[in-house]
């Protein structure tokens, strides 16, 4: 997908203030039985579609209404992802403004799991709830 100048700009600023991990970074951490939180910040019907083994959804539109539902422990572990990256970062720039601490944005999002090969899940699972 081709994105708009005026999206890049302000993911490219977003990404300057927030960490990013790769796809194999985030397996890593999985394997070795670290806990975080794994967000899917896509749209519900994309989260319908497939999700990244374990992740639960909290979509883009909604995130910062009701992430301190979800997650109140502002120094919790959170990795987001989303298709490609990029929603995940303006993601994790805005759970930074709200005073989250240790939020990583998954570069790639669910394209590079996907060409990865890394576990998938399909169906319908609630927000905020596990897959």
């Amino acid at each position: 997908m081709k994105h708009h100048p005026g999206f890049l700009k302000i993911v490219d600023e977003a990404r300057s203030r927030i960490n990013e991990s790769t796809v194999a970074e985030v397996m890593a951490r999985m394997d070795r039985g670290e806990e975080f939180h794994f967000l899917d910040v896509r749209e519900e019907s994309e989260f319908a579609a497939d999700r990244v083994k374990g992740a639960s959804h909290l979509g883009r539109g909604i995130l910062e209404r009701d992430i301190e539902g979800l997650i109140p422990d502002k120094s919790a572990e959170i990795v987001l992802y989303c298709g490609g990256g990029f929603r995940s970062a303006l993601a994790a720039d805005s759970l930074r403004q709200m005073g989250y601490t240790k939020v990583i944005s998954m570069d790639g999002g669910i394209r590079a799991w996907r060409e990865a090969g890394y576990p998938l899940e399909k169906g319908s699972a609630g927000r905020g709830e596990p897959a």
